[in-house]
């Protein structure tokens, strides 16, 4: 993403940085002449370009298409010794621009098997088919068609071979090496730079390609059911009710800008944690408490250094909420702070020695009982001083904030203390700060809690185990467990009303319109603002709310 959202004055571009396998480079040998030689560890690791320079590409790019009148590719050269830059060619582009936009589409991959190698993902399909490890092309002449070609490379010699595969993976490259750029171009799905693919895989084995699930592409063994769905956007109704989507992966959401969407109402940020960070708050700011001394190791490689860690966590979760947040402008995106139980923080590095064996997480200490707790405050300071960055520094000011599982108003009175002591004033600088309404309590104390927070969510996962006093995670019990149950629909319609009374919106963020659009028209008949969905259930939904909608005139 490169963006400075919504004009904020001095606001700085949202640059994700992912760098790819650079073992190897090209140098002037004897004579004048190139040689291959490997990369030191200090080049391999390093990005190739500053922060400046891709400004200055993204520049010229956005100035030849215009020139051109159209999407353009463009290739482009660095000198290693001067710094200098140069568009080396132009040439129009004919993947992207040639998609029919009208059409969406979505891949889901179930029962996965296990995953054999990882590496960069090209395309976002999933292809099934048997492995062939090839070692140049025209040694292994008989690629079937339909198989899954492996080989340590590709270059221009290996395209005859690369339009018979069902897919291609490979030892080395990344999104702009030769194999990414032809398998764009074939409609292949790529899995790039694995490695050790030509060695772990083998002949004949039967495996699943998955470029589905964001930037990193994943090889399963055996065939994995997978699951397609596609629908237009003509003709699409519009809806009182806002219809907006659920995500957590900034990389995934990019994948659904057509979408029109209402915004974000669903914003994850512990999957950024978890996926992105991976480290425990608590772990960066008391580094001294970590139990375990491998954890340490790791934390230090992955931060740059002791010391670095809160800075660290800061800037990459604020990249992240900031690309999200991007993605759903002029929308709202709302973030619910983190929402991990104290068995899940406690599998982040470091994550043991900061959190308590609970005999029921599900009901322990999580969500608005965390925030303000000595035990956790140095923690979400942390998430704070990132919602801030990516508010004010990173120019993402629709980013709104959301309160998970806040049991009571008193308990909601000191996160809002913390907040602002954090720079995070309800009201300040447009900052809306929202509550999950998915314990009862939201549901009966309505009003105090309106009277505290700009809007409601219904969090239905919660709310229908917490109605109906069943295990949602539990096998035996899950004929019992419904968002349909009478008793639940009956809360999310007295919290419309109560919420209604004080000028409240209340949205609804849970799964249930997602499996079931025709929830979402029980929904509207209730009253509902907004409803939050998976953006491979949005078509179904606008289309079921639409319906709803136009018999209530």
């Amino acid at each position: 993403v490169l963006t400075n959202a919504l004009g904020r004055p001095g606001a700085e571009p949202v640059l994700p940085v992912r760098l790819g396998s650079k073992t190897r480079r090209e140098v002037r040998g004897a004579g004048g002449l190139p040689v291959v030689v490997d990369n030191p560890p200090d080049l391999a690791e390093a990005p190739v370009l500053d922060t400046d320079q891709v400004l200055q590409l993204a520049r010229w790019a956005t100035a030849v298409a215009e020139q051109q009148g159209r999407p353009m590719d463009l290739e482009w050269a660095l000198d290693g010794v001067t710094g200098e830059m140069w568009i080396v060619q132009a040439r129009p582009e004919t993947v992207q621009s040639r998609a029919d936009r009208m059409v969406v589409r979505s891949v889901t991959v179930r029962e996965r098997g296990p995953v054999l190698v990882r590496g960069r993902a090209v395309g976002t399909d999933v292809a099934v088919g048997r492995v062939r490890v090839v070692e140049r092309p025209g040694g292994r002449a008989d690629l079937a068609e339909g198989e899954v070609l492996v080989a340590r490379a590709t270059d221009p010699d290996w395209v005859p071979l690369m339009r018979r595969a069902a897919a291609v993976v490979t030892d080395e490259g990344g999104g702009t090496s030769h194999a990414a750029i032809v398998s764009r171009e074939l409609g292949l799905p790529a899995v790039l730079g694995c490695g050790d693919a030509t060695s772990a895989l083998h002949d004949g084995t039967e495996v699943t390609v998955v470029c589905c699930d964001g930037p990193e592409g994943s090889v399963l063994r055996g065939a994995a059911e997978v699951d397609r769905r596609t629908a237009r956007l003509e003709g699409l109704p519009s809806t009182r009710t806002r219809i907006m989507l659920n995500v957590a992966d900034p990389d995934a959401a990019l994948r659904w800008w057509a979408l029109p969407a209402a915004g974000f109402g669903l914003v994850r940020m512990e999957f950024l944690v978890a996926e992105r960070l991976g480290v425990h708050p608590m772990a960066l700011v008391h580094p001294a408490d970590v139990e375990s001394p491998e954890d340490l190791v790791r934390i230090d490689a992955l931060v740059g250094g002791r010391g670095r860690g809160p800075d660290w966590f800061v800037e990459h979760l604020a990249a992240g909420l900031a690309e999200l947040a991007a993605v759903a402008s002029p929308g709202p995106a709302v973030v619910r702070l983190s929402d991990f139980k104290t068995d899940e923080y406690a599998r982040l590095l470091g994550g043991s020695a900061f959190e308590p064996v609970e005999s029921n997480p599900m009901l322990g200490w999580r969500g608005a009982s965390r925030y303000a707790d000595p035990a956790y405050r140095d923690g979400f300071a942390l998430e704070c001083r990132a919602v801030r960055r990516a508010r004010t520094t990173l120019g993402q000011t629709n980013l709104a904030v959301m309160v998970p599982f806040c049991r009571t108003p008193e308990e909601a009175d000191g996160v809002l203390a913390v907040m602002a002591e954090e720079g995070l004033v309800r009201g300040e600088d447009g900052l809306e700060v929202w509550v999950m309404a998915e314990i009862p309590s939201n549901v009966l104390r309505a009003e105090e809690f309106a009277a505290r927070f700009d809007g409601f969510s219904v969090g239905s996962n919660d709310l229908t185990q917490l109605t109906l006093g069943v295990d949602r995670d539990s096998a035996r019990l899950a004929a019992r467990y419904g968002p349909d149950d009478p008793a639940v629909l009956a809360l999310v319609a007295d919290l419309v009303r109560r919420a209604h009374g004080e000028g409240r919106p209340v949205g609804f963020c849970g799964q249930a319109p997602s499996n079931d659009p025709a929830y979402a028209a029980r929904l509207v008949d209730m009253g509902i603002d907004s409803v939050s969905v998976t953006p491979d259930s949005f078509v179904d939904v606008v289309r079921a709310v639409a319906a709803a909608e136009a018999r209530l005139l």
